[in-house]
């Protein structure tokens, strides 16, 4: 009987299949948010740390290239900092600790998406406007914030050896840099609208501005 589990994948294949099953997973979790309550950010968030999770394993072939800084970026800029992190945090964890591998470089991706979170949280006001992302601006951001959360996972070496390293090193990992930039150019292309709408409708109003819509109608 032939075994159908022993099947090769040449690397083609196997980001062609990865990359199916995520365009699966993000078509199943736009459907499951309509049925949220629009008042409820954290089940969103859920959805986020799902696809993100997903994102990461799935396209871990890849060098360097995923969704999780995107999506961070975008809580910080729709939820804030605190929520921003949590979501990096759960992220990190789950994906290192279930599959990818787990040790101290963990924390210091969980700090390098937290300052990307933190970053989308500061420049809210110019990333979004009158409800809509400033995709020029978003995209930038996400290159950038490529660049930062490399530097600050890489800094981890520091644990192990001497600062005289640390240069070396970085410079080193500039491809992987660019890799992680114009991967996340593709992700704000592809994601950061769609998902900028659905995130928009479970934003969490400030209180000000809840009572003047409410005032107005």
């Amino acid at each position: 009987m032939y075994d159908f589990h022993n099947i090769a994948l040449t690397p083609t294949q196997a980001f062609l299949l990865n990359a199916g099953i995520l365009s699966v997973i993000v078509l199943a979790l736009l459907r499951s948010e309509r049925k949220l309550d629009d008042s409820n950010p954290l089940a969103m968030l859920a959805i986020l740390a799902i696809f993100g999770i997903g994102g990461r394993v799935l396209l871990e072939p890849l060098p360097n290239i995923q969704p999780v800084t995107v999506i961070v970026l975008l809580a910080g800029i729709y939820y804030g900092a605190p929520r921003a992190l949590a979501l990096a945090g759960i992220i990190a964890l789950v994906s290192n600790v279930a599959v990818l591998g787990h040790g101290p470089w963990t924390l210091f991706q969980v700090v390098g998406w937290g300052a990307v979170g933190l970053a989308g949280a500061l420049f809210a006001d110019r990333l979004l406007k009158d409800g809509e992302l400033q995709l020029h601006r978003v995209a930038a951001l996400a290159m950038i914030s490529a660049i930062a959360f490399n530097w600050i996972v890489s800094s981890s070496i520091l644990l192990k050896t001497d600062v005289s390293m640390l240069a070396p090193y970085l410079l080193n990992g500039l491809l992987y840099d660019l890799y992680h930039a114009v991967g996340n150019l593709v992700f704000v292309a592809w994601l950061a609208a769609p998902l900028g709408e659905i995130m928009l409708r479970h934003r969490v109003k400030p209180s000000a501005e809840a009572v003047s819509e409410v005032v107005t109608n």
